[in-house]
This record gives structure tokens, sequence and C-alpha cells, in this order.
């Protein structure tokens, strides 16, 4: 294992690594917390920043190119960019069912799925993880 490839790669890399790795341990104590307690709202709230952070820094990351400049990822991107702001809705509204199914789906399909994507060969991450 090196750091070697993350810390040569873009800036913009490097920021959607470092907000991508934040959600991912914000998300491990927000399920811990107890649903609707001050903490869990105030890591909620942070959680939806760093989430929006990732998803629009995602727009600079160009290192699969299937449509001009973009890739299926982008998709998900402006998926994420949208379930956020529905799953606040939500949870403003006090509809708590929908809340939840629609973090836990950004938690599956936007932070382990995508996030295992960024292990595979060719990617920074898998350089990271293999040693280069």
């Amino acid at each position: 294992m090196t750091l070697a490839p993350l810390t040569n790669a873009s800036v913009v890399i490097q920021i959607h690594t470092a907000f991508a790795l934040a959600a991912v341990l914000l998300t491990i104590a927000i399920f811990t917390l107890k649903k609707g307690s001050p903490l869990h709202r105030i890591f909620g709230w942070s959680w939806v920043i760093i989430m929006g952070i990732v998803a629009v820094s995602s727009f600079g990351i160009h290192e699969l190119r299937l449509i001009g400049p973009f890739s299926p990822i982008h998709l998900l991107s402006i998926f994420t960019l949208w379930s956020l702001v529905r799953g606040v809705i939500a949870a403003r509204s006090h509809r708590v069912r929908a809340h939840k199914r629609i973090m836990q789906s950004l938690t599956f399909g936007a932070l382990l799925v995508a996030g295992a994507f960024t292990f595979l060969p060719g990617r920074t991450m898998f350089a990271v993880i293999s040693g280069g």
C-alpha cells in the first residue's frame, strides 16, 4: 500500500477522496446514534453537505470518458444530489420511513457500490491499495 498515487493525483481527486472517506466514517457514526437526536441531526446535516461535495467534485474527474468527458458515474452524481434533496425534504416533513429509505439507498449506492468501483484496476484507489 502506498499513498503516492493519491498524492500525485489531481487536487479534485484528492478532495473527492478525502470527503468520501469522511462520509464513510460519518455514516458509521450516524448509524450508531439514536435516530432523531440532536447529534443525529448535526451529523446528518454534515453528511448531506459532505456527500454533496463528493457528488459535485466528481464532475471534475474525467478518468473514464464514455460520453465526451463524462461517464455513467456522473449520472450517479446527479442522482445523488437529487436524492440528498429528497432525503432532507422527507426528514423535514417528518416522513421518517421515506427519509430512512432514501438515506440507506444513498449509503449503499453512492458510497458502497460507487466506492467499490474505485478499487478496480486502473483506478487511483486500486493503485493505492496494490502499492502502485
